[in-house]
């Protein structure tokens, strides 16, 4: 999933944080739904992006203030509203609400810590933390994030397409104040490697093109809307042409002339983050921040080299099953050579994904009870970003807005895109897995905007990896090929943990990294590559995945020890999702609490 990311904007999308609901007329939490709605209210101004991802009217015209006077701004608000949750006295409050209380408190508290690491303020669980010293990189930034956003735009009245073209007019500010976060960072040596960055320069020149109306940004105003008369069609079409000539196009070129001739020569020759300044507490907050848990990067890196042992073992007895047996790096080498492996045509390939959608749909009746009314598609990743994306990643849908989800697949160098992997990918970012995860969280009643919104790495990425393993029951992962797809799936996460803690905490070198990665996985060189500059430039994110996974599949199996024949698959699955995403303590107390109930029937 990304960061609406932008992240989130990931997340994706972006996960933005609290809003409320109400409760009974003079109940003691009534202070504290008044801070969720006050700080909601506040947090979307702030961050219109996050609004436009959320399908939430208002500020469709500006962007985020990433000026001295905003981020201070927004950093003393954080602050502010920590000391205000104080004076809610969580005594008086309901089991539900004191949960409530302790994750937003918990969530400002981060949020806080991270200003000393140069964060911006926004207290939710973006995908990945966002610091302001680094905005750009080959995963993020205002180079995808403004597209992006404005393809979120509504476009259908002409104040719809008017609010476009204040946006438009509005990004030269914003790259101007990115230049500036940028320059500080060079100068306070909060850079990220030079070697990651290599293809950002050609991401941002994409967005500038001869003809305005071939930009993507510009693609509301192409065609005339139903609800936009004839007669103010072409007033709106040239002033978002004009808009994009003297605008958005100088400002894109204006970057790109920085990152080649000042940044990119200014970023650092290291990879790790404790090469940065509070490198080793920055990363440490990662750890915490996207696993959940206390445990250090040493025992995490031990539990990668457990999970890559066990793995190991299981994908080479499928390699026997195939006919390699004793012959695994044979069958690896097969794997990543044969061309009958891979698709010739990008069209075929992401009609391969429909296809595998649409065999998985009708399956999640046997293991849920609950389903999103979200509906979701298959959809190209821009050709402008493909070359450093990873093969696919989800967005989330808005039913407020009437969006669907999508996962977007990467069409670049199809030989790198292998078929047998398509299975588990696709459970992983559509359904089971993160399409269903989100959409119900969305789609919950009497709960908080935060709570349906969060974005805890190891419970989101966890439960889209658990996702992967429910292939075999949902009738898929029928050949040995598929099937070591999905153990090659589940190898990429477990060497995760390996060689983030060992870039990042043990001084690992770049071709170490990828050098691990081709010995253990199947999975081809140009995503391997992806990978692990991905994992240079989001330090901590990527062990998430595991993490919450091992939770996961360590509950369920605790669940039918214990119930036996009384435990059900789709009352345990509905029980981990009731409550959007939450640390991992506690998925971990509602399902113990669920099965002392079923057990007690």
């Amino acid at each position: 999933m990304r960061r609406p990311q932008l992240a989130c904007l990931a997340l994706l999308a972006v996960m933005l944080v609290v809003g409320c609901s109400s409760p009974p007329p003079g109940s003691p939490a009534q202070p504290l739904y008044d801070q969720f709605d006050r700080d909601w209210q506040y947090w979307l101004a702030q961050y219109p992006e996050a609004a436009a991802s959320l399908g939430v009217p208002g500020g469709e015209g500006r962007w985020t203030d990433y000026s001295d006077d905003g981020i201070s701004s927004r950093a003393t608000y954080l602050r502010e509203s920590l000391e205000r949750i104080r004076f809610v006295d969580r005594t008086l409050l309901s089991e539900a609400d004191q949960l409530n209380y302790d994750l937003y408190v918990q969530m400002l508290e981060t949020a806080v810590e991270g200003l000393d690491l140069q964060n911006d303020a926004i207290p939710v669980r973006f995908v990945i933390p966002h610091n302001l010293m680094m905005p750009i990189n080959q995963m993020e930034g205002i180079q995808q994030d403004i597209p992006r956003t404005i393809a979120l735009m509504p476009a259908a009245t002409p104040g719809d397409l008017r609010n476009i073209v204040s946006r438009l007019r509005g990004i030269p500010s914003l790259v101007d104040q990115t230049i500036g976060l940028m320059r500080q960072g060079v100068v306070e040596k909060m850079t990220p490697p030079r070697i990651a960055l290599r293809d950002v320069p050609g991401q941002v020149l994409a967005q500038v093109v001869d003809d305005p109306l071939t930009s993507p940004m510009l693609a509301a105003f192409v065609q005339r809307p139903a609800g936009v008369p004839e007669g103010e069609w072409p007033a709106l079409v040239d002033e978002a042409t004009a808009a994009y000539r003297q605008q958005v196009a100088p400002a894109f070129r204006r970057l790109h002339v920085f990152l080649v001739d000042q940044y990119l020569p200014a970023c650092r020759e290291t990879i790790g983050a404790s090469a940065l300044p509070k490198g080793d507490a920055l990363y440490l907050y990662n750890v915490k921040w996207h696993t959940t848990t206390g445990r250090t990067p040493q025992e995490i890196h031990e539990t990668g080299l457990a999970e890559v042992a066990r793995i190991r073992a299981e994908m080479e007895k499928v390699s026997a099953e195939a006919g390699y047996a004793n012959r695994f790096d044979d069958f690896v080498r097969v794997l990543r050579t044969d061309r009958r492996f891979y698709y010739t045509d990008a069209d075929a390939l992401v009609s391969g994904y429909r296809d595998v959608a649409k065999r998985a749909d009708p399956q999640l009746a046997k293991l849920f009870g609950r389903l999103p009314s979200t509906p979701y598609g298959i959809a190209r990743v821009p050709d402008a970003i493909a070359p450093s994306q990873t093969t696919a990643y989800y967005e989330g849908g808005s039913l407020v807005a009437g969006r669907p989800g999508y996962m977007f697949v990467n069409t670049y160098k199809l030989d790198a895109r292998p078929k047998y992997e398509m299975e588990a990918l696709t459970l992983h970012e559509a359904v089971p897995g993160h399409h269903l995860q989100i959409s119900i969280a969305q789609e919950l009643t009497g709960l908080p905007e935060f709570r349906k919104n969060s974005s805890y790495t190891a419970y989101v990425e966890g439960w889209a990896l658990y996702a992967e393993s429910l292939g075999d029951s949902m009738g898929l992962y029928q050949d040995a090929y598929s099937k070591f797809g999905q153990l090659t799936y589940e190898m990429w996460r477990a060497v995760r943990l390996v060689v983030d803690t060992g870039l990042h905490s043990m001084d690992w070198t770049r071709q170490q990294a990828i050098d691990y990665f081709l010995e253990n996985t199947a999975k081809t060189l140009q995503d391997i590559t992806v990978e692990v500059d991905r994992y240079i430039v989001w330090p901590g994110q990527a062990l998430g995945y595991k993490m919450g996974e091992i939770n996961l599949r360590d509950l369920r199996a605790t669940a039918e020890a214990k119930l036996g024949a009384a435990f059900d698959i789709r009352g345990f699955h509905d029980e981990v999702l009731a409550s959007g995403a939450v640390p991992l303590d506690v998925v971990e107390a509602r399902v113990n609490a669920w099965v002392e109930r079923v057990a007690g029937r």
